[in-house]
C-alpha cells in the first residue's frame, strides 16, 4: 500500500467509479492524490525493487530445493507469497542470455577453423622453428614466412560458400534458368540466390560468412527456447491426459518453472567449466558432470512431486517426455538453421 495521501473525493481517477474504501473495486487503482514529490517517486522505486527482491529470493529458494512444489502451489491457488512465474521467467532468461552472450560465449561466436588440428591463434603463437615446421606440412615441405601464411589464409577463405554449383552473379544464374540449361525448384533457387548474395556481401570470405551465420544462429536460441516452451506443455498435457485436474496452463506453469531452474543451473555449469579451463583442475569437470546429471534428477523429482504418480510410472513418462522433447528441439533447431541462413 502506498503512503501517499488518500483523496477526499470518492470518484476513481482511472475509471470514474465511486470508490468505497481506499481501492476501486472495479479497476483496483488506489484512490490517492495524483500530485507526487520527487522523494515519493524515489522511495516508491526502491520499495518496488526490494519487494521484488524479497519475493524473488524466497521463490528461488523453494524452486531450487523443492522440485515441483512451487508449480503445485500455483495450481492450488497459493500465489501471493511467490513471484509470478511469467515475471520470473522473463527476469531469469534475460539475465541468463545477457551473461551467456557477454561473458561465456563472447569469444566462442567466432568459428575456430583448424589447420592440421591447430587453430589460427595457436599457429600465430608458435615460435619461429615450430612455425616453419608446421607450415611446411601445409605446403608440400616448404616452410612459409608469416606473411606467406597470411596470404595462404586469405586464399583459403576467399572462395566463398558453395551450395552445389558456383554461380558468380544472380544475372548469370537467371540467364541459365531462362535458357533452360538448368532446372531447379523454388526452394533450390532461394538457396542459390542467398549464396550469391552472401558471397558478394562478404567478398567471398567463407570465414566471415560462417562467423555471421553462427552469430545469427546463436542469438536465435532465446526465440527457439521460447517457442519450445508451449510445445513442452503440450507434450505434458498428452502424457497426463487422463489427469483431468491439470489444465494446459497447469502444464505450462510446470514447464516455466523447469526452464527457470535450467537457466540457473546452466549459469553455474558454464561458470564451473570456465573456471576449470582456467585453472585446469579436474575437480571442476567432475562437478560439472554432477550438475548435468542433477538437471535430469531434478526434472524427474519435479514430475513426481507435481503430478503425484508412482515412481515407476513417473520414470517411464520422464523417459518418454525427454525423447519426444529431444525430437522437438531437433526439428526446431533445423528450422532455425534455415531461418538464420536467410537472415545473415
Amino acid at each position: 500500500m502506498s503512503h501517499s495521501t488518500e483523496r477526499k473525493e470518492k470518484n476513481c481517477l482511472n475509471c470514474g467509479t465511486m470508490v468505497v474504501g481506499r481501492f476501486c473495486h472495479v479497476c483496483g487503482q488506489e484512490n490517492l492524490e495524483p500530485k507526487e514529490s520527487v522523494w515519493h517517486l524515489v522511495t516508491h522505486f526502491f520499495n518496488d525493487i526490494t519487494h521484488f527482491d524479497g519475493k524473488f529470493f524466497q521463490t528461488l529458494k523453494i524452486l531450487l530445493f523443492r522440485p515441483g512444489f512451487l508449480s503445485r502451489e500455483y495450481v492450488n491457488g497459493r500465489r501471493a507469497s511467490y513471484l509470478n512465474p511469467i515475471r520470473m521467467y522473463v527476469f531469469t532468461s534475460a539475465i541468463f542470455f545477457l551473461i551467456f552472450f557477454s561473458v561465456f560465449q563472447k569469444e566462442k561466436l567466432h568459428v575456430n577453423t583448424t589447420f592440421n588440428g591447430k587453430t589460427l591463434a595457436q599457429i600465430n603463437n608458435m615460435d619461429s622453428a615450430s612455425f616453419a615446421t608446421f607450415t611446411a606440412e601445409l605446403d608440400g615441405g616448404r616452410p612459409m614466412t608469416r606473411e606467406q601464411f597470411a596470404k595462404y589464409i586469405d586464399t583459403t577463405f576467399s572462395s566463398g560458400i558453395h551450395l552445389g554449383n558456383n554461380y558468380k552473379t544472380r544475372k548469370e544464374y537467371d540467364s541459365l534458368l531462362a535458357s533452360g540449361k538448368i532446372k531447379e525448384n523454388w526452394l533450390a533457387r532461394q538457396f542459390v540466390y542467398k549464396q550469391i548474395e552472401l558471397n558478394e556481401k562478404y567478398n567471398n570470405n567463407s570465414q566471415q560468412i560462417t562467423d555471421a551465420f553462427v552469430h545469427t544462429l546463436m542469438h536465435s536460441v532465446p526465440q527457439m527456447l521460447f517457442i519450445s516452451l508451449p510445445i513442452l506443455a503440450l507434450i505434458l498435457k498428452l502424457l497426463y491426459i487422463r489427469r483431468k485436474q491439470f489444465y494446459y496452463v497447469s502444464h505450462g506453469i510446470f514447464a516455466i518453472h523447469l526452464y527457470i531452474f535450467i537457466f540457473i543451473s546452466l549459469l553455474v555449469i558454464f561458470a564451473l567449466s570456465r573456471i576449470g579451463n582456467e585453472v585446469n583442475w579436474s575437480i571442476f569437470g567432475f562437478l560439472t558432470a554432477i550438475l548435468v546429471v542433477g538437471l535430469f534428477i531434478y526434472e524427474y523429482l519435479a514430475m513426481k512431486n507435481f503430478y503425484r504418480q508412482g515412481w515407476i510410472k513417473t520414470f517411464f513418462k520422464f523417459l518418454l517426455l525427454n525423447i519426444l522433447f529431444l525430437i522437438v528441439l531437433t526439428l526446431l533447431f533445423v528450422m532455425f538453421i534455415f531461418f538464420s541462413f536467410f537472415n545473415i
